[in-house]
């Protein structure tokens, strides 16, 4: 039998990661032949390849000949890369400008997911065109990679992103699934941050995004260069958490919304709200309203399943 094998090919790093996971699903259910490949969690299901490799990085893309490659993998944890600004470094840098090498030598379309990180917050929304100023070194180095990857590969598209959240393995895999524990017992007060503005993104919504962009970019070489995706709900994590409290109609008294500038950890941006009609003017977007997606993400979590009547009937 005539076994149909898609012949759109996309690699995606990082595969095992929360994003990851969602693009390589998005993309394989769309008919696209698509390779995931992970370092520490890849076997069985993703190739596994150390990005810092740069001989086992053009093995996999002379092997695989991908048309598209989604990269995804990054050190994206602020506090992880002030503490270890090498090997955040080298992931996020260094590792960055040789995969956009490769790419442009076999033709592919490299993605390269950034961060809203890379303004300082003062003066949003941000559009493309606008300066970045990073705060912390996590935005330094995404930003670093921006420009290394685009020195490497001129057809490359930048693709920026905000606070993430969607189908986690543990809850701590997301800063807005990692606040249901301090939601969901509430016989103990629970400090929120009320000062920093963000926009809760679902991976599905960015991945439906990456997908479209290539399928895009396949019908027309000017798309490249850089893009903004974010969900459009301005929300604090104290909003967030209560929002999160009230899907699953949980008290939310306990939760307190704490005003002040956050005094420890790497700087953050007080407001990076990314303009995304540059995006959108291309057709291209998708956005899962907060409160159903993170309800789907968080339900696997939720302690006491005596609310699932309440929850869903």
């Amino acid at each position: 039998e005539d076994v149909d094998i898609p012949s759109r090919r996309v690699l995606i790093t990082g595969a095992t990661g929360l994003l990851g996971r969602a693009v390589f699903k998005e993309f394989r259910e769309n008919n696209w032949n698509a390779v995931g490949c992970g370092y520490r969690r890849a076997q069985p299901r993703f190739e596994q390849v150390n990005l810092l490799d740069s001989i086992a990085v053009h093995d996999i893309i002379h092997d695989f000949q991908p048309h598209v490659i989604v990269h995804c993998a990054a050190e994206r944890r602020p506090d992880v890369v002030e503490s270890q600004p090498d090997a955040a470094s080298q992931l996020n840098v260094a590792a960055s400008a040789n995969l956009a090498k490769e790419a442009a030598g076999v033709g592919a379309f490299l993605i390269y997911i950034s961060t809203d990180y890379v303004f300082d917050g003062t003066n949003p929304p941000y559009k493309e065109t606008d300066v970045p100023n990073p705060l912390n070194l996590y935005g330094k180095t995404k930003l670093e990679g921006e420009k290394a990857v685009l020195e490497n590969n001129e057809g490359a598209a930048i693709l920026r992103i905000p606070v993430l959240y969607g189908e986690v393995e543990r809850l701590e895999e997301s800063a807005v699934t990692v606040m249901f524990d301090k939601v969901q017992f509430s016989n103990k007060s629970a400090n929120m941050d009320h000062w920093q503005q963000r926009f809760p993104t679902n991976v599905k919504d960015v991945a439906a995004v990456c997908r479209q962009l290539a399928e895009k970019r396949m019908l027309d070489p000017s798309v490249k260069g850089t893009f903004h995706w974010s969900g459009n709900e301005q929300m604090t994590k104290y909003e967030m958490a209560c929002a999160i409290a009230d899907a699953f109609n949980l008290p939310s008294s306990h939760l307190r919304p704490i005003t002040d500038s956050p005094v420890v950890g790497a700087l953050r941006p007080r407001n990076a709200q990314l303009d995304c009609s540059k995006l959108e003017m291309l057709g291209i977007g998708q956005r899962t309203p907060f409160r159903a997606g993170i309800k789907e993400s968080l339900w696997p979590f939720l302690v006491d399943k005596r609310w699932r009547q309440t929850v869903f009937h």
